[in-house]
């Protein structure tokens, strides 16, 4: 009986510190645009290692923890941006401004080239454009939000696709769109199945801007346009002329990519 006594007071602040620490765990958020009420919801990704493909060979390397989007950025977020809706009509750098240096100039025709709009994929922007979106956000929101470097996305889609490192045909139809079931089009994001972290179209739909420290920006995950062959943990493509090769501009916009309506992007949080 005495032991238990003495026992008693160290299982009580076990069972305290258990409950800390499940509270101090990660957890899925929603945040919104100031001051409209767009939202957009993000998902913890644990840390770890990655091993990542490099002209001097494979390399790890450590990815501590961070959230990344639900699902790619839609058009319903990105509109806000380029179309200035946070800011109210006949204030400086309202709707009606002429001033364009700080975000895109309006896209010739429909941006969404007729796919859908609302809850779609916002596509076809630069790998500027995406990282623009992301200070504005940064600022709108108080959060330091950014595009995932290349490890980032890698670790999220590894704990996402879990053991079935494979990729089978039928778990590849269940997770993505690609050119063999997208009927040549984007699709509305979050219509597959989710991954084993709760995170929607990470592969297929649009490929996605990511950042490589030591090189070019490349997207990653393949797309709607492509095979599904192409389309898994291994797909990166880097920016060619002819993602913009019938851009009327000159010089070529900063801002869209006339030929690339499979490139679209997600966010992480990098600071909470």
């Amino acid at each position: 009986m005495a032991t238990n006594l003495t026992l008693a007071p160290l299982l009580a602040a076990w069972a305290g510190s258990a409950r800390c620490q499940a509270a101090a765990r990660p957890v899925p958020y929603r945040d919104s645009i100031p001051p409209t009420l767009v939202t957009f919801e993000m998902v913890p990704v644990p840390g770890g290692t990655v091993t990542l493909d490099s002209p001097a060979g494979p390399r790890v390397v450590a990815v501590g923890p961070f959230w990344i989007g639900k699902t790619e950025v839609t058009w319903d977020e990105y509109d806000v941006w380029v179309y200035r809706l946070d800011v109210a009509a006949g204030a400086p750098g309202g709707p009606d401004s002429a001033d364009a240096t700080a975000r895109p100039s309006r896209p010739y025709g429909a941006p969404d080239r007729g796919f859908g709009h609302q809850g779609y994929p916002a596509l076809a922007m630069t790998y500027p454009a995406a990282r623009a979106y992301c200070a504005w956000l940064s600022a709108r929101t108080g959060r330091h939000y950014g595009l995932p470097t290349d490890a980032q996305w890698t670790r999220a889609l590894e704990l996402g696709l879990g053991t079935d490192t494979t990729l089978s045909a039928e778990r590849r139809d269940a997770l993505a769109w690609h050119a063999g079931n997208a009927a040549h089009k984007a699709h509305a994001v979050a219509s597959k199945r989710a991954d084993a972290l709760g995170v929607y179209d990470l592969l297929g739909n649009v490929a996605e801007w990511v950042t490589v420290p030591d090189g070019p920006p490349v997207v990653r995950g393949g797309s709607w346009a492509d095979p599904a062959a192409r389309v898994g943990p291994r797909a990166r493509a880097a920016q060619t002329s002819a993602w913009n090769e019938t851009d009327p501009q000159f010089p070529k916009s900063r801002w869209w990519l006339a030929d690339a309506p499979f490139v679209g992007f997600r966010i992480v949080l990098l600071t909470p």
